[in-house]
C-alpha cells in the first residue's frame, strides 16, 4: 500500500513511518523540518522537504496518488496558538484543507487525521471522556484540531473520502525533544538527568492521560485495516497529575532536582483523560505490553505513565538529549566494578545515567517495564529494585538493521 505521511520526520510521525515501512508499505514522507529532524527519517521512505501549504505538496499528492494520506504535520504548541491564533489557523486549518483538496483530486482512498484527545474536549464534564463528549476547546490549537475533523467529515460526506481521526492522549517516548515546547515527561526527564530544577505550572494537580509513542504507531497501523470512520480516542483511560509524575520521575532517576511551582499557563486544561473503548471495539486496539498493571487501570488502552516512567528516562534521553549533554553527565569513562554476585555497585539513578550516556544515539534501544518474571522472546531481563527492566525492540525499521549484530529477536507488535 502506498502511504503519504505528512510530518514524518517528527517525534510521532517518524515512529508511524517506521511502523508502516516495517509492515511492507511504500511510504512517502513530507516534512518541512521546522520541528522534525533528518535523523528521524527512515532511509527506506522517500522524503520531500515541503510545507503542507506549498503548491508543490498538492502536485506531489496528485502525482504519487497514494492510497492513504496520513496527516501528522501540525502546529502543536498550545501556548503559541494562544499567542498567535492566526498562525495556528494557517497551519492547522488551511494546511489541512489544502491537503484534503489534493487528496480528493488524487483519488486517495483513506485519510488518517491526527487530532487531540485532550484539546478538542476542553474542560471535561465526564471522566474519562468518550468520543461523544461535547467538544468545547479552550485553546486555538484545540479549535483548529476540531475544525480539521469537521472538514474531514465534510470531505467524506461530499466526496466519499473516508477518514479516521485519531485523538491522541499526551504522547511520550523516544525522539521527543525535552528542549523548548514538548511533552512534560520529556521536559522533566531532560532536566532531571542534569539535576536541574523542574518547574511545575500552577499547583501541579492538573491531570493528563500519558501514552507511549509505540502504542500510537500501532494505532496508526490498525487504522489502515478498519472500515470504521470518525474519531477514535487513543489513550490509556488513566489520569496522572503532574505532581505525581514529577515524584515518579525523581525516584526513578535518583535525581537531586528541585521541584518548583510557577504560575498556571493560559489555555491549559485542568483535567484530561479519555475513554478508548471505541478504538478497542472497532480498531482492535488494546494493551499489548507486559507492563505491570496500575491499580484501577482499564483493560483497554496501553501502559500508563506510572507503569513506564522508568522506561521514559531512557526513551527521552535517546529521543532528545544531545550527545554533548550526555558526555557532560557521563564524565570520563570509568571501569565497571562488581560489588557482590549479581549486584550492580551503582544506585539506580546513577546507573541510568551511565547506561543512557553510553547509548545516546537517537531512536535506539527504548526500554519498557516488564512484569517480574515476564520474559519476552529475545529480551534481556534483570531486576532493578522492585522493577524488572526488559529490552523492547527499537522502532521496527531501525531495529531490523541492528538485529543481526545484537542477536536478539524482535518482539511482535508495537
Amino acid at each position: 500500500m502506498k502511504i503519504l505521511v505528512t510530518g514524518g520526520a517528527g517525534f510521532i510521525g517518524s515512529h508511524v513511518v517506521d511502523a508502516y515501512v516495517a509492515a511492507g508499505h511504500d511510504v512517502i514522507v513530507v516534512d518541512d523540518l521546522s520541528t522534525g529532524r533528518r535523523e528521524n527519517l527512515n532511509p527506506r521512505a522517500r522524503f520531500h522537504q515541503l510545507d503542507i501549504g506549498d503548491p508543490r505538496t498538492a502536485e506531489l499528492v496528485r502525482d504519487e496518488k497514494p492510497e492513504v494520506l496520513n496527516h501528522h504535520a501540525a502546529q502543536m504548541d498550545v501556548r503559541r496558538s494562544v499567542a498567535d491564533p492566526l498562525f495556528d489557523a494557517r497551519v492547522n486549518i488551511l494546511g489541512t484543507i489544502h491537503l484534503l483538496e489534493a487528496a480528493r483530486h488524487a483519488g486517495v482512498k483513506r485519510l488518517v487525521f491526527v487530532s487531540s484527545g485532550g484539546a478538542v474536549y476542553g474542560e471535561q464534564e465526564t471522566f474519562p471522556a468518550p468520543e461523544t463528549h461535547p467538544t468545547n476547546p479552550v485553546s486555538p490549537y484545540g479549535v483548529s484540531k476540531r475544525a480539521g475533523e469537521l472538514y474531514a467529515f465534510f470531505f467524506q460526506a461530499e466526496y466519499r473520502l473516508p477518514f479516521v481521526a485519531l485523538r491522541y492522549a499526551n504522547v511520550y517516548g523516544p525522539r521527543q525533544d525535552p528542549h523548548g515546547e514538548a511533552g512534560v515527561v520529556a521536559i522533566f526527564t531532560g532536566r532531571m538527568l542534569g539535576d536541574e530544577p523542574v518547574v511545575v505550572n500552577g499547583d501541579g494537580r492538573q491531570t493528563r492521560d500519558y501514552l507511549y509513542v509505540g502504542d500510537v504507531a500501532r494505532a496508526n497501523l490498525l487504522a489502515l485495516e478498519t472500515r470504521a470512520t470518525g474519531p477514535f480516542n487513543i489513550g490509556t483511560g488513566v489520569e496522572t497529575d503532574v505532581n505525581a509524575l514529577a515524584s515518579l520521575l525523581l525516584a526513578a532517576a535518583g535525581s537531586r532536582s528541585q521541584v518548583r511551582h510557577g504560575p498556571p499557563k493560559s489555555g491549559e486544561q485542568r483535567r484530561s483523560v479519555i475513554d478508548c473503548r471505541r478504538a478497542a471495539e472497532l480498531l482492535g486496539w488494546g494493551r499489548r505490553s507486559r507492563s505491570p498493571r496500575v491499580s484501577g487501570a482499564p483493560s483497554h488502552g496501553s501502559a500508563s505513565a506510572p507503569e513506564r516512567v522508568d522506561a521514559q528516562l531512557r526513551a527521552a534521553w535517546r529521543g532528545g538529549v544531545s550527545r554533548g549533554h550526555a558526555r557532560r553527565l557521563r564524565g570520563p569513562p570509568r571501569r565497571r566494578r562488581r560489588s557482590g554476585a549479581g549486584r550492580h555497585p551503582l544506585p539506580p539513578g546513577r546507573r541510568l545515567r551511565r547506561e543512557m550516556g553510553s547509548r545516546s544515539r537517537v531512536g535506539h534501544g527504548a526500554l519498557a517495564l516488564e512484569a517480574p518474571g515476564g520474559h519476552g522472546r529475545g529480551h534481556r531481563h534483570r531486576e532493578s529494585g522492585r522493577l524488572a527492566l526488559a529490552r523492547v525492540h527499537d522502532p521496527p525499521a531501525r531495529a531490523a538493521r541492528t538485529t543481526a549484530r545484537r542477536g536478539d529477536r524482535l518482539r511482535g507488535g508495537l
